[in-house]
């Protein structure tokens, strides 16, 4: 799926970016024969209702011509709200001093899951201070990352 969420990125980033919006990050997600095409868009002051269907029909259009999915699929527009996934080191770094949660491909200590205060990014080597100890975790390893929001 990644090479699919990567060709999806380089191929809409561009028309979403004209359209004054981030493209924050893509999930493909299957469900049976179907897909949920998932962008997360982003701008400066937040991202309204008309800003995702605009995208989305802009991103209807070009997915129609290009055809990158074989599959059938539903494309879901929004915004990545305030429990935002993070998908690059660029993100992490914007997070850090910040509590995120970080599911792991590869087990590290026997544990997929971790939770923590987001210490410092040192190339692609991201630590966290977990129950008070730091825990380093290699980006290539993560699989889904999000920010706790603090209420």
């Amino acid at each position: 799926m990644a090479t699919l969420e990567q060709n999806l990125q380089e191929m809409l980033q561009g028309s979403v970016e004209d359209l004054g919006c981030e493209l924050w990050g893509i999930e493909c997600q299957r469900a049976g024969r179907f897909m949920t095409v998932r962008l997360y868009i982003d701008k400066e002051g937040g991202v309204t209702v008309d800003d995702c269907a605009d995208v989305s029909r802009q991103v209807s259009a070009i997915l129609d011509v290009e055809d990158p999915i074989a599959d059938k699929y539903n494309l879901e527009v929004s915004s990545p709200g305030l429990d935002r996934p993070l998908f690059t080191l660029a993100q992490f770094q914007r997070y850090v001093g910040q509590d995120v949660s970080v599911h792991l491909r590869i087990p590290v200590l026997d544990r997929r899951k971790w939770q923590g205060k987001l210490e410092k990014i040192d190339n692609d080597m991201l630590t966290l201070i977990v129950d008070g100890q730091e825990q380093v975790l290699v980006f290539g390893n993560i699989q889904k990352a999000n920010v706790i929001p603090k209420f």
